[in-house]
């Protein structure tokens, strides 16, 4: 019979967040596969772990993981635990994740701390409806284009940032956003935590002078739905209503269906339309 997969949450900073479930289970699988086995080398001896590990991380994700199905395949049971929080958000596990499906190989993740949702809880943001992007792409393309989709996206955001990129990406949020509330969540669950809940452009000016510490999860309000709707209306607005029309027929869109949604488009009714193409 195949093993199973066992995805193990392991603490973002303080050592006393795991679980008795995840050490059990750390204790007792054949294999745990680590994304630094020299970090994670800490974790087992504070808790007396013996079990064997083996690395796996970004730069073999592919043929490791091919490793570690054939090591499930044969009745191993394998456990999978990154530097901090929970593996499969942000980092290689979400290879390992998919061969295993493939390969018909049980998954089981155990609950375990996230620096995600962590930060979101005491954000003092909406929380009912949120995107994770961890951190924002290097390629300057790729990220211009992700902070474009940022720009209209209604729901609280929630990034990651090192220390010494900091001060750039509040800039660019700003720029790029515009001004929003926002709470900088440090150091979760460490010594030093601390949470500041301010707007875009205070924290840019602060950290344009003042050198960031930690590790950073920003928590971003979304634009108002309200506002949206606005600026759409405005930019509607500022066209024709002829050009309006000829955008959405140019798409195949029907005359009627298109006067239907110039009207809903700028807020009026479909006879305004009606008159005004006369």
């Amino acid at each position: 019979m195949a093993g199973t997969l066992f995805l193990c949450p392991t603490p973002i900073g303080n050592l006393e967040d795991i679980s008795v479930r995840i050490l059990r289970t750390l204790k007792e699988v054949d294999l745990v596969a680590a994304e630094d086995t020299r970090h994670s080398r800490k974790l087992f001896n504070h808790f007396e772990i013996h079990t064997p590990m083996t690395s796996y991380h970004e730069h073999n994700k592919i043929e490791k993981a091919a490793y570690l199905v054939e090591q499930l395949q044969a009745g191993k049971q394998v456990a999978f635990i990154t530097d901090a929080g929970t593996p499969g958000i942000s980092d290689p596990g979400e290879e390992l994740v998919r061969q295993c499906y493939e390969a018909g190989i049980t998954v089981s993740a155990l609950p375990g701390p996230a620096a995600c949702v962590t930060a979101l809880s005491m954000s003092g943001q909406a929380t009912r409806r949120f995107c994770f992007e961890a951190f924002l792409p290097p390629d300057k393309k790729e990220r211009s284009r992700i902070l474009e989709e940022l720009k209209t996206e209604t729901r609280t955001i929630v990034l990651y940032e090192a220390p010494h990129r900091l001060g750039k990406t509040l800039t660019e949020l700003l720029e790029v956003l515009g001004d929003r509330s926002v709470t900088l969540c440090k150091e979760l669950t460490k010594l030093h935590e601390n949470g500041w809940k301010t707007s875009l452009s205070e924290a840019a000016a602060y950290y344009q002078e003042t050198e960031a510490r930690g590790e950073f999860v920003l928590v971003i309000a979304g634009i108002p739905v309200s506002r949206l709707e606005e600026e759409s209306r405005q930019a509607w607005e500022s066209m024709e209503i002829s050009e309006h029309m000829a955008y959405y027929e140019s798409q195949g869109m029907p005359h009627k269906e298109a006067m239907k949604q110039v009207a809903k488009d700028r807020g009026v009714s479909k006879r305004d339309i009606y008159q005004s193409l006369l």
